[in-house]
């Protein structure tokens, strides 16, 4: 695992990002009471790989991560203990070809009732690049082929459709692909979900009939419409949060969101009206922080350490009652 690849690769581009935020970066502002409370659950071996890209929970408070830097999927039990569930082929030129970032990765998570989990890996290869499932128990198998001229990286599932959508952050096209998998179509390629330069569209969601996605590079959290299964109008929720990953939403029946920006190494609680608040910083731990997932009163963040290169973790947070 080329750690020096990986700092060179995402270090200058979110440097950049971030110091062209202008005004927007002065949208987060922190107040006493916005603070939450959190510790860092787990310290991950950055030497090994542990660079989580992307969570997703079980029922049983099991966190499901894509461990980046080591192409793996793996399963963090409440006491902390990490079982390796899938390590992915290292593609023939050591993932030097990956778009944008110059190494092979693992990236979003989904997983379903029955314990199945779907993810995605970019290689740079058009043999490896694509939606994957996993079973319990058993091997990955590719069940969508993605284009490896792209960097799939956010995954959602729509229960309603059966259907999953996934966000290229090169290409800037968000794809369905049929539960069952097969071809993957371009769902949108709309303007709004464009890089500037690095990466763009980036985390997803699906919630009552409209897909949610950020931009990393335009720092943009963005909510598309349905209809008739086909995207319609697109919704600028927030602004002004360039490095902007993934995200959450802070819990059943409200729009109020959770996200991680990676490139300011802060977490944002986001409301309704576009307002951003900052949650959590460097201070409580972050390192790069990539992905959230909310269960209940908590909310799991995950630190990939890609800039800071000292410590990826994953930290809980107890979120206010509402």
């Amino acid at each position: 695992m080329r750690k020096s690849a990986i700092a060179a690769a995402v270090a200058g581009a979110v440097a950049v990002t971030v110091l062209n935020t202008g005004t927007g970066s002065a949208a987060v502002v922190r107040g006493q009471a916005d603070a939450l409370r959190s510790r860092v659950a787990l310290h991950l071996d950055l030497a090994a790989g542990q660079m989580p890209e992307n969570v997703v929970l079980g029922p049983d408070g099991t966190a499901y991560v894509t461990f980046a830097g080591a192409r793996q999927v793996a399963a963090i039990d409440r006491t902390g203990r990490i079982r390796v569930l899938a390590t992915l082929a290292a593609p023939a030129d050591g993932g030097v070809h990956t778009p944008a970032l110059g190494f092979a990765l693992t990236t979003g998570i989904v997983r379903q009732a029955d314990g199945t989990l779907y993810f995605l890996y970019a290689s740079g290869e058009a043999a490896s690049t694509g939606l994957y499932r996993l079973r319990p128990g058993g091997a990955p198998q590719r069940i969508a082929a993605l284009p490896a001229t792209g960097l799939p990286n956010g995954l959602a599932f729509d229960e309603h459709t059966r259907t999953f959508y996934v966000t290229d952050s090169v290409l800037g096209t968000i794809s369905a692909v049929s539960e069952t998998g097969g071809r993957a179509s371009v769902w949108s390629s709309a303007p709004e979900l464009a890089s500037t330069g690095f990466l763009g569209v980036n985390g997803i969601k699906v919630r009552d009939g409209a897909v949610w996605v950020t931009n990393l590079d335009k720092g943009t959290l963005l909510r598309i419409t349905m209809r008739h299964g086909r995207a319609d109008r697109i919704e600028v929720r927030a602004s002004g949060l360039t490095g902007i990953d993934d995200f959450a939403f802070a819990g059943k029946g409200t729009d109020d969101v959770i996200a991680a920006i990676v490139g300011q190494n802060t977490v944002a609680g986001i409301d309704r009206t576009g307002r951003a608040t900052t949650l959590l910083t460097a201070a409580d731990g972050l390192q790069n922080p990539t992905s959230v997932a909310v269960r209940g009163s908590h909310a799991y963040v995950t630190s990939a350490a890609y800039l800071t290169s000292t410590d990826p973790n994953l930290i809980i947070a107890t979120l206010p009652r509402r």
